[in-house]
């Protein structure tokens, strides 16, 4: 009897069973998220780094209400312990494109707290450098006097009786984005509780200028 040749491989012969099955390294998150208070107070859910910056870039690709849902835990259960409704302002972006990510953090709060939210409130008065290749020092230059608020507190437009705004971003790196808007708000009368976002970079040793970005990051430029 003639032997036939064996046809080729499938490709699911050619790789290990056990690469097939294994799962994907989940994104372990803080129980109470992180918090800090420089430059100005901020939580996050996550560090921006490892395991939580592909979580984070994952969520850019695919931005959607479960994705963002599944790494806020930590981060809710961090704000619950604030004493005061406040107001959830996501900080707004000047490019045409707009970030999604401030705006559906924002959403998924109001959700999960109660809080009221108004993202019409801060604007972009000009244009601005993008972040991720500027130092800590170019940074702070190039968002200064970048935001003006609209309105005072009282206005009939906001919810009754907020005074107090709780800035979101996707990424906590200098802090000078979040301390600029601030700084809009303040100038308006808010007084500003400060950042809550979803990803902390953290600091490496200063380098030449100043740059305090992780080592591992590669592009996306909150400030």
């Amino acid at each position: 009897m003639l032997s036939l040749p064996r046809p080729p491989a499938a490709w699911h012969e050619l790789l290990p069973l056990q690469w097939l099955m294994r799962p994907a390294t989940p994104c372990v998150l803080p129980p109470q998220g992180l918090r800090g208070l420089t430059p100005l107070p901020w939580w996050a859910a996550i560090s921006y780094a490892g395991e939580g910056r592909r979580a984070i870039l994952q969520l850019r690709r695919d931005p959607t209400a479960a994705r963002i849902s599944a790494l806020l835990p930590g981060l809710v259960t961090r704000l619950r312990q604030w004493p005061q409704p406040t107001l959830l302002l996501p900080i707004p972006s000047w490019k045409r494109q707009a970030n999604p990510l401030p705006g559906l953090l924002a959403r998924q709060l109001r959700h999960q707290l109660g809080w009221p939210c108004d993202p019409q409130l801060l604007e972009r008065s000009r244009p601005v450098l993008g972040q991720h290749r500027l130092n800590r020092e170019l940074r702070w230059a190039n968002q200064q006097g970048a935001f003006r608020c609209l309105h005072r507190p009282g206005h009939a437009s906001l919810p009754w009786g907020c005074r107090t705004v709780m800035l979101l971003d996707d990424i906590l790196t200098t802090g000078a984005t979040a301390c600029a808007a601030a700084a809009a708000l303040e100038a308006k009368g808010w007084r500003v509780a400060g950042l809550s976002c979803l990803g902390r970079t953290p600091a490496k040793p200063p380098a030449k200028g100043g740059d305090l970005r992780s080592s591992s990051r590669s592009g996306g430029g909150p400030g």
